[in-house]
Parts: structure tokens; C-alpha cells; sequence
């Protein structure tokens, strides 16, 4: 399993706004809950949390099968990133990396 921890600031809307929409969206076609959006979420995805951080920043794990599937996701985060424009999402930080430990 590899791991990818994004950090993002947002300069319009409220976190609530983003937090509805990226769910509405994009995390719902996880489970087969999402509406219809141009965007499709990138498969290999086995987990997937969006976190309001105290600092105002959103902070969001995504879980993949493998480094490949992490790899191949990247241009569908970058169409979510373009996709949430009116929220002016901006990526402060990426990390990535294989999960040693899972419980």
C-alpha cells in the first residue's frame, strides 16, 4: 500500500463549501455515491480522508494499492485541483510514501 499526504489552502469559500463539494463530487464516486462530475477519481484508491486542519488548511490521505497506482493518479488530482477552482485550492506540501505499518 503507498500512501499520499497533500496539504492545500483554499482563498475563496468556506471549508464547510469545499468539504460538501469535494464530497458531492469526486470522494463519493468511491463508493458509488458520487454525482456525476467530468472528473473522474482515479482508480487504485483503497482509502481516502479529507481533514480540516486547525491552521485553516485542508490536509487530505489518499491510500492507493501500490506506488504505480499513486503514480498514475496524478493528472486526475491535478483535474480535481482545476475542477475546484472557485475555491482557489492551492497545494502547499506533497509527501508520499509506502505504508510500513496499517492497523
Amino acid at each position: 500500500m503507498h500512501a499520499m499526504i497533500r496539504r492545500y489552502s483554499r482563498g475563496a469559500g468556506t471549508v464547510d463549501e469545499l468539504m460538501a463539494t469535494v464530497e458531492r463530487k469526486f470522494a463519493g464516486q468511491l463508493s458509488g455515491e458520487g454525482e456525476g462530475s467530468p472528473v473522474k477519481v482515479p482508480e487504485g484508491i483503497v482509502g481516502y480522508y479529507a481533514i480540516a486542519a486547525d491552521d485553516g488548511t485542508v490536509v487530505t490521505i489518499t491510500l492507493f494499492r501500490s506506488a504505480e497506482a499513486a503514480a498514475a493518479a496524478q493528472e486526475g488530482a491535478r483535474d480535481i485541483r482545476l475542477a475546484l477552482a472557485g475555491f482557489q485550492v492551492e497545494e502547499l506540501d506533497t509527501v508520499s510514501g509506502e505504508v510500513r505499518i496499517a492497523r
